[in-house]
């Protein structure tokens, strides 16, 4: 009998074994190529920027531009989850005017701004469950049922305060702590942002709420048949963001001093789909990150400051944003390979 040859353990050896990625290949896949690719664009857009005016490196304006995304940021962040539900949510501005309204006149009668801002958040919390009943029980889609409540709750909101600005809050030392306070020299907006943030990012990376909502946006058909009560996640999912909206609402009346029923929440709906699509959210659903979301919202802030800055028209950046969420779009079709509309294959 012939012996076996003694190469036999080192090729079996060396068939298994794998090759081992080079640590700049390993960095890249752990950030995302997405996310590598937003933050390349705001490295370059504040070296434009700061070359064409050094006022913008400023302490004073950085942490404008924080507080200045914070509201929006909110609002990007639930809109993610909405998204990657396989949902959207055009309401979220006006909830967040109307409990804007609901906070002031709830802090002119009481007094109190513990009870302003929970009435302002049960508030949020009840247009989000509005909106989930009409899309599971009227089997209607979340772009219509909340387009719908876009133009309801902001109609409620300019009746409830007859259409002007409600209230003072601006003596209140909550409402001043939140709006213009700091901690560790970071001001109290962003500290929301941020704690938001990582709460969210948590539920969706480590929960199994969470990887059950990614779940359903992928493939729902998919997703009952593993025994995923679909409707509770949408009702779960549209009350989170009605009462971070309604949040982002005690924020604009922070801020303002006083309850905005349109001004300052108007357009934010729009906002903060920008920044979902911009931070590499599938806008069909089951893909997306917060930390993409939170780059795509720091992205738009320096944008928006730096056009302030250099002097450009105010009515320019409405014309830039429409601009990104179009662009953002085409590289996600690009990406997936969807078939150009009215083109052949």
């Amino acid at each position: 009998m012939n012996a076996a040859p003694t190469t036999a353990p080192a090729a079996s050896s060396a068939a298994t074994a794998r090759p081992v990625a080079h640590p700049l290949r390993r960095a890249v896949l752990a950030i995302g190529v997405q996310n590598l690719s937003l933050i390349l664009a705001i490295a370059i857009l504040v070296a434009v920027i700061g070359s064409q005016n050094s006022a913008f490196f400023l302490t004073s304006n950085l942490k404008t531009i924080g507080m200045a995304v914070t509201i929006s940021g909110l609002l990007a962040l639930v809109q993610t989850v909405v998204i990657i539900l396989g949902g959207i949510d055009l309401s979220v501005g006006s909830v967040a005017g109307l409990a804007s309204v609901t906070s002031a006149m709830l802090f002119t009668t009481t007094g109190g701004a513990a009870v302003s801002i929970a009435g302002a958040l049960a508030v949020g919390a009840v247009c989000g469950l509005l909106n989930a009943c009409i899309v599971v029980f009227g089997r209607v889609t979340p772009m219509i049922a909340t387009l719908a409540g876009l133009i309801a709750y902001k109609g409620v909101a300019q009746l409830v305060s007859d259409g002007r600005a409600q209230g003072y809050t601006g003596a209140d030392p909550v409402f001043i702590f939140l709006a213009r306070g700091s901690l560790l020299g970071i001001p109290t907006l962003v500290w929301v942002l941020a704690l938001v943030a990582v709460a969210i990012h948590v539920m969706l990376r480590y929960s199994r709420f969470g990887r059950n909502i990614y779940a359903v946006g992928g493939n729902d058909t998919a997703a009952r048949l593993s025994g995923i009560d679909i409707n509770r996640y949408i009702l779960g999912v549209f009350v989170l963001a009605g009462v971070v909206a309604a949040l982002a609402g005690v924020l604009i009346t922070a801020r303002t001093g006083s309850g905005q029923p349109v001004s300052g929440s108007e357009g934010l709906e729009f906002q903060s789909i920008t920044a979902a699509a911009l931070g590499g959210v599938a806008l069909r659903g089951g893909k997306g990150s917060i930390g993409g979301t939170i780059l795509a919202v720091i992205l738009l802030g320096v944008l928006l400051n730096g056009m302030s800055l250099l002097g450009v028209n105010v009515f320019w950046q409405n014309v830039a944003q429409g601009t990104l969420l179009v662009a953002a779009v085409v590289i996600q079709q690009l990406r997936n390979g969807e078939r150009r509309v009215g083109l052949p294959k």
